[in-house]
């Protein structure tokens, strides 16, 4: 039953997270994907010396009864970008607001073009066989900085606030145009579609964008108004929860962004429902609830993301890929910063190092894993799934590790 798979995945992200307080504590979420792959690496060296036992296999065949895909873009990030959205600061979102924008758009289209044009350079140059519009389906996946993983290295790492603000806006919205330019890449690759017109992208792109900005202040309006009319605590945490899971399934319905309708929605939440619209009480059990939803998801998710390692049938072979995968996207990220930077550079005053600090806190994490695992079984998906892998495990650990200790180099 898949009840046994979700009932064993919550005890192990448990588990983990009390080995991880007991003993390392390390950030949450580079424990627990540590830990889920040191697990399911163990499970392989053990089914590699006792054959008879095949233990990998037994999990990994557990695991593939959880769709990541459907439990990553349909079920948890919804939760976890409103968890994000109601306590970031809309004055500051909307200060850099422009800078956000030119980050979330032109930041994942420049990454999809650059990293599948280099990554199918580098393919041709070590005769590995993929072609150009694959490379470019994995430079759509790859694009988007992860909100679930950039929120959680947010909350490790002390920030100058304008860039924490910039890093935290780009992570809330660039998804939604990411999945955009993802779909597109895939139905060309896929032959769906044999000349994609850029103005056809472009009014998908609004549609998307614009659409689910629009459904997200609707619902949010609404919430608002059912928060102000009454005054129970269990009441407005259960009219959250309905907000939530009502904007993304409408959003799926309209065929707008619904991870943008969530964000805009709860944004609207937490910086005009709760302190207009809530007692005192109830803004401590809506927050102190939408936080734990946050760190329960994160958690589990994160723990998923680790033991998928048994499912992947990853191949030493591949390793090439994933090797040169992980220098080109930190190259096209800074160069996609760097444009960025300059381009608004006039108008908008940058903290020192901004470039530096927004490039290397670029994380990936389950979205792209998600949208990799998605991929039709075809001759280029293993090295895509491989690709897609080390920039998860390099930006997850190395970066999100490493990112303290270049700030403090920058800032002092």
């Amino acid at each position: 039953m898949l009840f046994d798979e979700i009932a064993a995945l919550v005890c192990t992200t448990a588990l983990f997270s009390w080995l991880n307080r007991r003993f390392f504590n390390l950030p949450n979420n580079v424990a627990l994907l540590t830990m889920g792959i040191a697990v399911a690496l163990a499970l392989l060296m053990l089914d590699f010396v006792l054959p008879g036992q095949p233990l990998a296999h037994t999990v990994g065949r557990s695991l593939n009864r959880i769709d990541f895909y459907k439990a990553v873009m349909q079920w948890m990030l919804a939760f976890l970008l409103f968890a994000g959205a109601v306590t970031s600061d809309w004055n500051r979102l909307r200060n850099r607001g422009a800078v956000i924008l030119l980050l979330a758009s032109f930041g994942v289209v420049v990454s999809a073009l650059g990293v599948g044009f280099l990554f199918w350079l580098a393919m041709r140059l070590f005769d590995v066989p993929v072609n150009f519009a694959w490379c470019f389906v994995f430079g759509a996946l790859i694009a988007p900085t992860d909100p679930v993983a950039a929120l959680a290295t947010l909350s490790a790492v002390k920030l100058p606030r304008q860039i924490e603000t910039e890093i935290e806006g780009e992570a809330l919205f660039n998804d939604g145009i990411a999945v955009v330019v993802f779909t597109v890449a895939l139905q060309f690759a896929s032959n769906s579609v044999s000349d994609p017109a850029l103005a056809d992208i472009g009014l998908l792109l609004l549609k998307e964008a614009a659409g689910g900005a629009i459904l997200g202040i609707v619902t949010g309006y609404l919430a608002f108004h059912a928060f102000n009319t009454v005054n129970d605590y269990a009441d407005e945490v259960l009219f959250s929860l309905a907000l939530v899971m009502g904007t993304y399934a409408a959003a799926q319905i309209l065929g707008a962004s619904g991870p943008i309708s969530v964000v805009v929605a709860g944004i609207l939440i937490g910086n005009r429902g709760a302190p207009q619209a809530m007692s005192e009480e109830t803004r401590t059990y809506f927050f102190g609830f939408w936080r734990l939803v946050d760190h329960m998801f994160n958690g589990i998710l994160f723990t998923l993301l680790g033991l998928e390692v048994l499912v992947l049938n990853l191949k030493s072979s591949l390793l090439l890929s994933g090797l040169i995968a992980i220098p080109i996207v930190l190259v096209i990220r800074l160069f996609a910063i760097g444009g960025t930077v300059v381009t608004l550079k006039p108008w908008f005053g940058f903290d020192k190092g901004t470039v530096a600090i927004l490039t290397w806190s670029a994380v990936r994490g389950a979205i792209s894993a998600a949208l990799a695992l998605s991929l039709p079984e075809m001759a280029a998906r293993p090295a895509i799934l491989s690709a897609t892998y080390a920039v998860i495990l390099f930006s997850v650990i190395v970066q999100s590790l490493s990112l303290p200790r270049l700030v403090r180099h920058i800032i002092d």
